[in-house]
């Protein structure tokens, strides 16, 4: 079977994103094998000649969020961002640590855009297509989520905007 080659050609990026989106080794290779199983299970509603790519992270999205549902109960997500203890250096050997924290506190919707856009490299409309969500809330979870990253790791304090100045 073509499309069962093809997926295990595709673990890897799933690993990435997992990763990038749990934060931790052992839920990222849960979270891939959850999403793997249920792709397999599934595989025959895959329709061939689609990007088989943005089924699988469409399929890790589901995983995702419905362990999210299960694990908590809903609550408001809070928009108030603890700033990192310091502002990060280019030359900082712990800016790898503090992103990683930065994307952490990021809400799960936002988080999930900006991995898709920066680290999948998708398009907007593949990330859209992904996700389940109008182009125009990609754009808009991305433009959130960037600023919220600029904001903690230049150590802005919470809600802070940046401002162009010529």
């Amino acid at each position: 079977m073509r499309e069962a080659q093809e997926l295990v050609r595709l673990i890897p990026r799933l690993r990435r994103y997992a990763r990038a989106l749990v934060g931790e080794p052992t839920a990222a290779d849960d979270l891939v094998q959850d999403t793997l199983e249920r792709a397999l299970a599934k595989l025959h509603l895959y329709r061939r000649g689609t990007d088989l790519r943005a089924w699988l992270f469409t399929v890790m999205h589901n995983v995702y969020v419905n362990q999210l549902r299960a694990a908590r109960p809903l609550a408001p997500l809070e928009e108030d961002m603890p700033e990192l203890a310091r502002a990060a250096r280019e030359t900082d050997p712990l800016d790898l640590r503090d992103l990683e924290r930065a994307l952490r506190r990021l809400p799960p919707e936002q988080r999930e855009v900006l991995l898709l856009v920066a680290l999948e490299d998708m398009s907007y409309s593949e990330a859209a297509r992904t996700l389940g969500i109008p182009i125009g809330t990609v754009m808009s979870r991305l433009a959130r989520a960037r600023e919220k990253l600029r904001a903690m790791l230049g150590g802005l304090p919470a809600g802070a905007r940046l401002q162009r100045v010529k």
